[in-house]
């Protein structure tokens, strides 16, 4: 058996640490899935985008009718004490609210107080070869629930969708719905054709990543277009660069995709120009952006 962290946790409101921590298994994040999450970067202790991270939490309890259940500056106070306890300076934070503890009814239970668990773990450093070599990808049809735009725990078809990456050694599946780019199993995707960085718009089938808005400001202080707007599967393919970004990848070039390399002529199967300004300008904003 792998042995558990023993580094702080925060659940209903003690510290505790984590491997000693426990919920009832009548909890409805257990029993359901019935609960969200966010996942806020840390760098030298530092909290990144930390106010987009809170906004995006809210959105989330909001679309399940589930009351915020701290402040803002609770929330914050919570994040320092578990980054605090941790060795490393760069972390993750996970926040995770559920509806609470309830017989097992499909109705929502009202008046019952959500179960609000969070913990900081160590970030795992990108590589210097993800950075260098690029990663590989592979695709499927994006079989996952219509609400996606939701940062919810129930993560069962993302968890499918990683793992027929994993089986193949590569790091992303990339998912596609009707022909059309959505996202990847825990991933934003970003297509770059003649020197203009594409995503796919934001809607129901797409988690807004704290780094949509990032990628849209670091594009227009690098002076490149940005465009979001529905994108082909073909269009992916013919890519002149595909990137990758979320919270603990930042942003990573893909190099190969269902085994054919990713660009043209002397870029393909490397890495593009365009990653390479954006990943300088987000290393500018880890500095900038965190409190």
């Amino acid at each position: 058996m792998q042995a558990l962290p023993t580094t702080l946790c925060y659940l209903n409101g003690e510290y505790t640490p984590l491997n000693e921590a426990k919920i009832s298994v009548l909890d409805r994040g257990f029993i359901f899935g019935d609960g969200i999450y966010d996942v806020v970067p840390v760098y030298d202790r530092k909290l990144f985008r930390l106010d987009h991270h809170l906004a995006r939490l809210d959105r989330s309890l909001a679309s399940l009718r589930i009351a915020n259940p701290h402040t803002r500056d609770e929330w914050i106070e919570r994040c320092r004490k578990l980054i605090a306890d941790q060795p490393s300076g760069d972390q993750m934070v996970y926040i995770q609210v559920s509806r609470g503890v309830a017989v097992r009814d499909h109705v929502m239970t009202p008046d019952i107080s959500p179960t609000v668990f969070m913990m900081a773990t160590p970030m795992k450093p990108i590589s210097q070869a993800q950075l260098s070599e690029g990663v590989r990808c592979i695709s499927a049809e994006d079989f996952r629930w219509e609400r996606a735009d939701i940062k919810s725990t129930s993560l069962l078809g993302n968890v499918l969708a990683r793992q027929m990456s994993a089986d193949v050694g590569a790091t992303e599946t990339i998912l596609f719905r009707n022909g059309l780019l959505t996202e990847a199993s825990s991933s934003n995707v970003w297509v770059v054709r003649e020197g203009t960085v594409y995503g796919a718009p934001k809607s129901a089938h797409v988690l807004e990543g704290i780094r949509y808005d990032l990628l849209a400001e670091l594009c227009a202080v690098e002076g490149i277009a940005f465009v979001l707007r529905p994108i082909g599967e073909a269009e992916v393919r013919a890519a002149d660069e595909l990137i990758l970004s979320s919270a603990s990848k930042e942003v990573l070039p893909v190099t190969q995709f269902d085994g054919k390399p990713i660009g043209h002529g002397e870029h393909a199967g490397k890495p593009g120009p365009v990653f390479q300004r954006l990943h300088a300008a987000y290393q500018r904003a880890k500095v900038e952006q965190s409190v």
